[in-house]
């Protein structure tokens, strides 16, 4: 056991910090060695059980090596597939990322292939672009909103934070497992595949949001197939951006606030888009 590990009973059993500890540690800090080793951690009952839920490959589950787990536990562990860690707590505790309980469990999840075509396409298309967000938990709470108002899916555009960084899949609380979310490098492979989309016969709608935007997000209809992009948090949409959407909208605020945060406008873009879509039923 010099490097700090040993299988038991077809377990691995780690009790120190050694290289395959550090390996998963780098998961939690470093979005390039997320991408290298094409996997993230996944941590919570919603969060794990959707994983399950929705296919995704578990290439291991880890767990606290001093104490017993529960049912639930237990049978994540026979129905996930991929290799059993038993972990020192203090060691479980590191990679939950927190300074709380250590976790019953944490999982090792393969990443996605970044395909537009994982978004699925139909008459009551509803999906969101966020161009080059800076924060990860903006990125975790629009999917959340995506998921609780009936979207398909979130593209992130452009140079940007991570989705699978730990505070946008601890933000999404587990509707990342839910939604599929795909990275593209800019506004162009968005904007070719929208036209595809509408060579195949549906009339896809692509709405731009700004404070200056030439329409209340109210008095567009929103009921057909559409696309609403959401602008970085700073420096709002790019001028490739403003320039392929069909129409740009608004949001009406007052007060002294000078605007919503990113997350905030797509929930309030979203809510519309369903308040109108369940109306016109």
């Amino acid at each position: 056991m010099e490097n700090g590990e040993v299988v038991v009973g077809g377990v691995l059993r780690i009790s120190r910090p050694n290289a395959r500890f550090q390996q998963w540690q780098a998961l939690l800090r470093n979005q390039n060695k997320r991408q290298r080793a094409g996997e993230f951690l996944v941590q919570g009952v919603r969060p794990i059980t959707l994983a399950l839920e929705y296919g995704w490959p578990v290439r291991a589950l880890i767990y606290d090596a001093e104490r017993s787990l529960s049912r639930w536990a237990a049978g994540v562990l026979e129905r996930a597939g991929g290799e059993q860690v038993a972990m020192a707590p203090e060691l479980l505790r590191e990679l939950s990322g927190k300074d709380e309980e250590v976790p019953e469990l944490v999982a090792v999840v393969a990443l996605p292939g970044d395909d537009l075509a994982r978004i699925p396409m139909g008459p009551s298309f509803l999906g969101m672009v966020f161009d080059r967000p800076t924060g990860p938990g903006n990125i975790g709470s629009m999917v959340r909103s995506l998921d609780a108002f009936g979207g398909a899916g979130l593209i992130v555009t452009g140079h940007a934070a991570d989705p699978y960084d730990p505070k946008s899949v601890r933000a999404s609380t587990g509707s990342l497992l839910a939604l599929p979310v795909v990275r593209t490098r800019s506004h162009q492979e968005v904007l070719a595949w929208a036209a595809g989309v509408r060579a195949d016969g549906l009339p896809l709608t692509v709405v731009g949001t700004d404070e200056h935007g030439t329409d209340d997000i109210s008095a567009l209809d929103l009921t057909g197939p559409t696309l609403l992009v959401i602008g970085n948090e700073t420096t709002g949409l790019s001028a490739g951006w403003r320039q392929g959407c069909d129409v740009m909208a608004r949001i009406p605020i007052t007060g002294a606030a000078s605007s919503l945060n990113a997350a905030n406008a797509a929930t309030v873009v979203l809510y519309e888009a369903a308040r109108q879509r369940a109306a016109a039923k």
